[in-house]
């Protein structure tokens, strides 16, 4: 006979089984669940960017990190509300209850107005939301002197296109102050608002000081992107020849409210300084892959007593579909190691996308649940007794959740979002995306030699390939 499972610590033991939905404790009285089902707290996407048009449907094929930044240049220009919903949505429809949004935009101006909209649509879809205010002082074209390393590159009339888009970044305090401005417009209990230094290379020492002193002030967390690319160690190491890291918690940057997403290029000294902190590390495995960035130490920091780690899908999932549970199997294969023993285990996994993701977004109390059509993955099995964390992260996708209940509310069942209309959402931003290709159209060429031209200013470089 087919049971209710409900395995609430996946990875620590098996699922408990009930006969019948009204036999579960009355906290999921929301829950919408048949005989087949399992029920399991709702994972946290703990770094993302909330791309409702991705990456490469604007024309940003992956690349080197560096070499694939010039092709954000390409993302349309759309409605924050509509982008935010789709994105969210797509999330939600995954059975995926909270994401982390680090904020994409630059202009200290519009981070107001968009955030409220980026917040507004986390509401309407009803999910949990970390969003990271952008901060930073250093221009993102080229790291040790900015957009004039590239003028020997570019051509004349290329660099003077350039040169006219080359922003000033608004003073500290101004900044500063878009960012309490967006914490007090949010009413919603669900959403947690943090500092969001774009990273180390792109803040100067006096930036970075002042996030450092005002998150100790206001309790407020930090969200900052640490260590991604070869290209960003190298540099770092010039900048701090004590270490970024030791830099860092010299002024008191490091503590149990800073999460770092990729540390691909993290040493173990840094690692074990950093879990002596209390900081999160967020891996992205699909992202730094794509990029070309590398394969982030996970299992060697477990092994050493390094950082609790999360997971996020960066919005670069491995078949670009944003499915948070391939993206937790890809992670588990890839630092399980080649011996008999597993170095990274189920537990870890499930740790991470459920405790230490939701200590990212500032949630760790929640109380969420997706609903998966477990019968589905294990239809073929001669065993019914078989461990539902394996099968979960051996066969687990986006199309097996069947609901997603948040904070007591239905917010998606069979697929269809509670809220918003998904579909009449996707449809208006894609409009909306291709209404703006006459423009794009013609920064393509200039986008292309930016990338060219970046590639071959840290192909200078001594030992960067």
């Amino acid at each position: 006979m087919k049971k209710i499972r409900l395995l609430k610590r996946p990875g620590y033991g098996p699922a408990t089984c009930f006969d019948r939905l009204a036999d579960l404790p009355s906290q999921f009285d929301a829950v919408t669940a048949l005989p087949g089902d399992l029920i399991m707290p709702s994972p946290v996407n703990a770094h993302d960017h909330g791309y409702g048009i991705r990456t490469l449907d604007f024309g940003a094929a992956d690349d080197a990190l560096e070499a694939w930044i010039p092709g954000l240049r390409l993302r349309p220009r759309t409605d924050a509300y509509l982008e935010a919903l789709v994105a969210f949505g797509r999330l939600a429809k995954t059975g995926v209850g909270a994401t982390m949004h680090c904020h994409n935009s630059l202009n200290v101006d519009r981070l107001v107005d968009e955030a409220s909209a980026v917040m507004r649509a986390a509401g309407d879809v009803g999910i949990r939301l970390g969003l990271s205010c952008p901060l930073l002082d250093h221009d993102a074209w080229a790291y040790d002197g900015g957009p004039q390393r590239l003028r020997p590159f570019l051509s004349e009339g290329d660099w003077d296109a350039l040169a006219g888009t080359i922003p000033n970044y608004a003073p500290i305090h101004i900044q500063f102050d878009a960012v309490e401005a967006v914490a007090a417009a949010n009413t919603n209990p669900l959403i947690d608002v943090q500092y969001g230094p774009i990273g180390p290379q792109w803040c100067s020492n006096a930036l970075l000081e002042a996030i450092a002193e005002a998150s100790a002030l206001r309790g407020r967390r930090i969200h900052m992107h640490l260590l991604e690319s070869p290209r960003q160690r190298a540099w770092l190491d010039r900048r701090f020849p004590e270490g970024v890291i030791t830099y860092l918690d010299k002024i008191g940057f490091l503590s149990p409210r800073l999460a770092i997403a990729h540390g691909v290029q993290l040493r173990p000294d840094e690692l074990e300084l950093l879990a002596e902190r209390g900081v999160q590390l967020v891996s992205n495995p699909s992202a730094n892959l794509r990029l070309r960035s590398g394969v982030a130490p996970i299992a060697s920091a477990l092994e050493i007593g390094g950082p609790a780690f999360a997971i996020g899908l960066d919005g670069t999932g491995l078949d670009d579909d944003q499915d948070l549970w391939r993206e937790m199997r890809l992670l588990y294969l890839l630092q399980s190691g080649r011996g008999l023993t597993r170095r990274l285990t189920a537990q870890n996994v499930f740790d991470a996308v459920i405790r230490v993701g939701g200590q990212v977004i500032n949630a760790d109390e929640a109380e969420d649940f997706t609903i998966i059509d477990y019968q589905a993955l294990i239809a073929d099995s001669l065993f019914d007794d078989l461990d539902e964390a394996e099968i979960l992260l051996t066969r687990m996708s986006a199309k097996h959740a069947k609901g997603l209940v948040i904070a007591g509310r239905e917010v998606m069942h069979q697929g269809k979002l509670a809220g918003p209309d998904f579909d009449a959402a996707l449809f208006e931003l894609l409009a909306q995306a291709r209404a703006d290709l006459p423009r794009l159209k013609k920064q393509r060429p200039l986008v292309r030699a930016l990338s060219e031209a970046t590639r071959a200013y840290y192909a200078t470089w001594p030992g960067i390939s």
